[in-house]
């Protein structure tokens, strides 16, 4: 499976089992939003890229999460964190550990 199928089906199971999770876009990326909010979504990497929160430790995580810098000249996204698609049996658990944070914010 490529990956760019394996975050669809993500999403579309996140949307099917989860209320106030749609289907949705950040920027020009496919992307899952909860109440509207972006949480997750596929870079244009083929990575994907998780909401975690600026003070995410991300040494509780057993990949290695990078901090997502998408700009040249911009600092990184702060509370962002992408994984690579070589991790990807990993992408489900982080965007369901997202998912968990951004309901907590609301």
């Amino acid at each position: 499976m490529d990956t760019k199928q394996h975050f669809e089906d993500i999403r579309t199971k996140f949307c099917a089992n989860y209320e106030h999770v749609t289907i949705g876009k950040m920027m020009s990326s496919e992307a899952i939003h909860y109440k509207g909010k972006v949480f997750a979504f596929f870079s244009t990497k083929q990575n994907m890229v998780f909401k975690l929160g600026k003070d995410f430790n991300i040494e509780t995580v057993d990949v290695p999460l990078e901090v997502f810098s998408p700009f040249k000249s911009k600092k990184p996204l702060s509370g962002w964190y992408q994984l690579e698609a070589k991790h990807k049996a990993s992408w489900e658990s982080l965007t369901n550990l997202a998912l968990n944070i951004i309901r907590q914010d609301k």
